[in-house]
């Protein structure tokens, strides 16, 4: 719907918005780590759109649109990326690795492929019960070179666990390039040799993700199967701000592609055409959008950090006597030493 479009569009600017101030606040040294999906937002709005709050979501490190769309605030996404008191985690994750039980998103690993096995014990138990959801993991194409990747399709497909599986093949795992990783007609050929459904989709058209990711659904639902998607995309940023791509790839590279196949751009394009936004107002949202952002992540960097006692609790009912010891060691050092923290 019209409205739909509007809300997708506005939150793909909020979302790259975003990546570009929380980029370069950790280049100020503000946070210690951040990803930008700069992009690849039609695949995690298209997905999104087509999903409901039942159908929970097992990602990667480089979808926080999926949870935007959910309802992720602002606040919530810089109050995790400052480890602050307000962050959900308790300041124990990196940044970027987001979760919220609310949401029905699970709380983001950095080991690439954990995820994958899980979502299908996840949908296998969604089965089970008799529910009418589907488990979603999302991973990148050198993901898809893991241990993990071919363990969780190969059980998805024996168990019929309705489990989409949502690959975006940006071309890079960090470094290494497709042409470096695999021999085969990209990821999606591999969905035969398991015994399960696929399809390929243009990642940089967001009609297409939404329409391929909804059709899977129903037909994971109604086959008590899996489904492999791949979304051909680009990565248009570094890898992270522990990677400068341009030792890799180049300059020309990047614009080419930004050029021809951005999201945001085809989508403008799209509402222009409809009469549905002008220059005007699309500026306009982005300087909303940019004013939230620098709100949200000035309150969250002014905000107390968390209790060091969190380093101890919520992995034992009763903290073990090993972790007591820790606990005292460490207040004994503090008090010690106070003028050195």
């Amino acid at each position: 719907s019209r409205n739909t479009l509007l809300r997708a569009h506005r939150q793909i600017i909020r979302l790259r918005t975003m990546d570009t101030i929380l980029m370069n606040a950790q280049r100020q040294g503000r946070i210690s780590f951040y990803m930008t999906c700069t992009g690849e937002e039609a695949i995690h709005i298209g997905a999104a759109s087509a999903l409901n709050i039942g159908d929970p979501i097992l990602a990667q490190y480089r979808e926080q649109g999926l949870i935007m769309w959910r309802g992720f605030t602002l606040d919530q996404f810089t109050d995790q990326c400052f480890s602050n008191e307000a962050d959900m985690g308790k300041g124990r994750q990196m940044p970027i690795h987001y979760g919220s039980r609310a949401l029905n998103y699970h709380t983001i690993s950095s080991p690439l492929g954990t995820q994958l096995p899980q979502a299908v014990g996840v949908a296998y138990r969604l089965k089970l019960n008799g529910n009418r959801n589907v488990s979603v993991a999302l991973f990148g194409d050198g993901c898809a070179s893991t241990p993990d990747f071919h363990s969780a399709l190969n059980f998805a497909a024996v168990l019929k666990s309705p489990t989409l599986f949502i690959c975006r093949n940006n071309g890079y795992a960090i470094s290494t390039s497709v042409e470096d990783q695999y021999a085969g007609d990209g990821i999606i050929c591999r969905a035969p040799g398991y015994g399960m459904a696929g399809i390929r989709v243009d990642g940089n058209d967001i009609f297409a993700v939404h329409a391929a990711v909804r059709e899977a659904k129903q037909y994971a639902l109604e086959r008590h199967a899996p489904v492999l998607i791949e979304c051909m995309t680009y990565r248009q940023g570094h890898h992270s701000t522990s990677d400068d791509s341009s030792r890799y790839r180049s300059s020309e590279e990047v614009e080419a592609f930004a050029e021809i196949c951005d999201p945001l751009t085809r989508l403008e394009n799209f509402l222009t055409q409809h009469e549905w936004l002008n220059e005007e107002k699309a500026k306009e949202i982005r300087d909303e959008e940019k004013q939230a952002v620098i709100k949200a992540m000035n309150q969250a960097e002014r905000k107390p950090r968390p209790k060091l006692d969190y380093m101890f609790t919520d992995v034992y009912h009763d903290m073990p006597p090993h972790l007591v010891e820790q606990q005292t060691q460490l207040h004994d050092h503090l008090s010690k030493y106070p003028n050195e923290y």
